[in-house]
């Protein structure tokens, strides 16, 4: 079957939208017609790597779509089985992190638009090994950026291990921020918002966020004038960002680290002093995705989205880097 995939050409080469050969799914793999797939900020960080284990490669790890056909050997979906294609794609099943369910942590895994051909195309062959069902009732532009952004916000907040009225710092608020501050809502969490826009802090507040800085100096002012956090999750890559949340803690505070990009300096003896926690988080488990599709689906669990067409991911992608896109961009099929 020929298909059309928005596919990453080569290290730091263009993306284009172009004809594919896409066969039958083979042992452990399904075939899925594509619904909806988000574009997300790992889509940029993967096309500017010196390096890439598989090229050309199509990406896309945020995709809603309906198996059409299931390989030798599939026995967790079937055809006509709605499903949710993440970036975790597969995993060895055999290490100690797998047997211990986080696999998510395997250093034999597989990552959809990375390793593994992603979403971005009319029609997907992927494993079926960590595909997850999604509620038919759920509206595809709303679920597909759940795949990663409203599972790794959500893991996030797992992370972080807060109780129900203590205060949650969120640096950052594209997509996962966004959907941080409603989950944190939920838990009846106190969720303050830094940003370097505006415009954003607005949205943030609309929300409900308790309180809201700009990020110059954030820090400081959320450890002043807001009593300090007892976690600060960190959703942008910026350097700057971390040692603003850094800052921003409580004694026994937790930093979680989830943006992907620069470095950071932190002062060691401080950190020390005060006890203080620093944990990366990477998306979460295959329960916490249940959860937030469950959610999504019982509750108003959504963010802005700008619906796209396939056409349209290169210049998305720029738009996506450039950080001119709030919330998500979403491609229909």
């Amino acid at each position: 079957m020929i298909t059309t995939a928005a596919q990453l050409t080569g290290p730091q080469q263009a993306v284009l939208v172009q004809p594919t050969e896409t066969g039958s799914p083979g042992p452990g793999e399904v075939l899925v017609r594509m619904q909806a797939c988000g574009i997300c900020h790992s889509d940029v960080f993967v096309s500017s790597l010196p390096q890439l284990p598989l090229v050309p490669v199509t990406l896309g790890h945020e995709g809603i779509g309906v198996v059409v056909e299931a390989g030798p050997g599939v026995e967790n979906v079937r055809a006509g089985d709605r499903v949710g294609i993440t970036y975790f794609a597969s995993s060895c099943g055999e290490c100690e992190y797998c047997k211990s369910g986080r696999e998510r942590l395997c250093p034999k895994q597989r990552n959809s638009g990375y390793s593994a051909h992603g979403a971005l195309t009319n029609y997907a062959v992927v494993s079926a090994q960590q595909l997850i069902k999604v509620p038919l009732g759920l509206d595809a532009v709303k679920a597909a950026p759940l795949c990663c952004a409203g599972w790794t916000a959500y893991g996030a907040l797992q992370n972080a291990a807060l109780q129900e009225g203590q205060t949650v710092a969120i640096f950052g608020f594209g997509g996962l921020g966004n959907y941080a501050l409603q989950f944190a809502l939920r838990r009846k969490l106190r969720p303050i918002v830094s940003d370097v826009s505006e415009e954003k802090l607005e949205s943030a507040r609309a929300l409900g966020a308790t309180a809201t800085f700009l990020a110059e100096d954030s820090g400081k002012r959320i450890a002043k004038e807001a009593g300090g956090a007892h976690a600060a999750i960190v959703f942008t890559g910026s350097g700057a960002a971390i040692e603003q949340a850094f800052r921003s803690l409580k004694r026994a505070g937790t930093l979680v680290l989830v943006g992907l990009g620069a470095g950071f300096a932190l002062p060691v003896t401080e950190a020390i002093q005060k006890a203080i926690r620093i944990q990366a988080s990477y998306l979460g488990t295959r329960q916490d995705l249940e959860t937030v599709f469950r959610l999504a689906s019982e509750d108003s669990i959504e963010i802005p989205t700008d619906v796209r067409r396939l056409e349209e991911v290169p210049a998305t992608l720029q738009q996506l880097k450039a950080g001119k896109i709030q919330g998500r961009a979403v491609v229909t099929f």
